[in-house]
This record gives structure tokens, C-alpha cells and sequence, in this order.
């Protein structure tokens, strides 16, 4: 396989950017961003440490990011597996990338910048859910943001109920693959949300 190893060699298989591409660029929040983020249950945030990167997705029944300012939204850690790879790559590299959905909407918003770690408890009670509150809040600050082009969730038919829908392994069916005694109906029944078949 022959790769592509210069700038100078992958610009000369494109064409120059499209205008709209780069004059959609803000550098902090405006008020029909602000629209969207605010709409938005699901974003996807991607970091980058040692050990290569990582993309996680973080899902709200409401907004799933607080607009704090023009150049800043929160994140709240939930907990989960504990895993805390995201917050780990934080921690050491404070680069990241938040990519923002609206189910129906086959646009979708990114926000590139930089992100901290707090547990300040006055911050972390912004997000409380009856006597709970998330562990961490991750703090981005806006470099830029933009929407993406629609043409990807569009060919993909993401919300459409016409796409069809195929057969896929369950969470247990998962871990099964790695580890043969692993109890997999047991593990889909305790969390029959994680269960394939079960999400449609």
C-alpha cells in the first residue's frame, strides 16, 4: 500500500476548501449555536494522551452540556465503568473535541478546544439529580465551532425508521468474546438496556 506521507501530496488530490466551509468557523458561542447545543441530548467527546486517543459518548435526557458563557460549556461525569479514560487523557493533554447531536437533525455541531477536570462541589450540584451528583465536571473552552455538513448522517439514514435494522451482538455477547465462562444472558438480564435486541 502506498500512503500518503506530505501535506503538499494529500492537497493535490482535493480541491480548494468550499467558502461556506470555512466562514461557518466561530470562535465562541452565538445565539443560533447556542440553540442547537442547547436542544442537544448527545455528544460525542474526543481526547488524546500517551496512550493514543479516545472517543466517548455522553448521553442526557435533557441538555447534555451547560453553557456557562460564550467560550465555555460544562460536562458532567456521570458514573459509569470507571474506566475514566477520557479523564485521564484530560488530565494530561488538555486538547478535545466535542461532537453534538439532535436526534431528527442530520446536521451536526463541533466544538474544538481545551478541557480541565473540577470537582468543586458548587459546580458539580449544577447538574444534581435528586440526591446525586456526578463525580467530576469536565470544563471545555471554546477554540472554535461549526456545524458538519448533513451528508454523512443523511447517506447513513441515522434517524430514519425506514433503515434497516441489522442483527447485532448484545453487551454480554461482547464481553463472551473475550472471556468463554463469561455469563452473558445473565449480564443482558441484569441490564436489559444494554441488551441489542432490546434497544428498538
Amino acid at each position: 500500500m502506498q500512503t500518503i506521507d506530505s501535506l503538499d501530496a494529500l492537497e493535490a488530490l482535493y480541491d480548494a476548501p468550499v467558502p461556506a466551509s470555512l466562514t461557518k468557523v466561530t470562535k465562541r458561542m452565538t445565539p443560533h449555536y447556542r440553540q442547537w447545543i442547547d436542544a442537544s441530548r448527545f455528544v460525542v467527546i474526543s481526547t488524546v494522551g500517551p496512550e493514543g486517543t479516545d472517543a466517548s459518548p455522553r448521553g442526557e435526557d435533557g441538555p447534555v452540556v451547560k453553557i456557562v458563557d460564550e467560550k465555555t460549556v460544562w460536562l458532567p461525569d456521570w458514573r459509569g465503568n470507571n474506566r475514566i479514560d477520557t479523564l485521564r487523557n484530560i488530565v494530561r493533554d488538555g486538547r478535545v473535541s466535542l461532537m453534538f447531536m439532535v436526534p431528527g437533525c442530520d446536521n451536526v455541531v463541533r466544538i474544538n478546544g481545551t478541557a480541565a477536570l473540577t470537582a468543586d462541589e458548587d459546580i458539580r450540584r449544577v447538574f444534581a439529580k435528586k440526591d446525586k451528583l456526578p463525580k467530576t465536571v469536565i470544563v471545555v473552552t471554546i477554540g472554535e465551532m461549526y456545524f458538519q455538513c448533513a451528508k454523512a448522517l443523511m447517506r447513513s439514514q441515522l434517524w430514519s425508521a425506514d433503515a434497516p435494522r441489522p442483527e447485532v451482538p448484545s453487551a454480554g455477547q461482547f464481553i463472551k468474546e473475550m472471556k468463554q465462562d463469561f455469563d452473558a444472558v445473565a449480564y443482558d438480564e441484569g441490564y436489559p438496556e444494554y441488551a441489542a435486541g432490546r434497544m428498538w
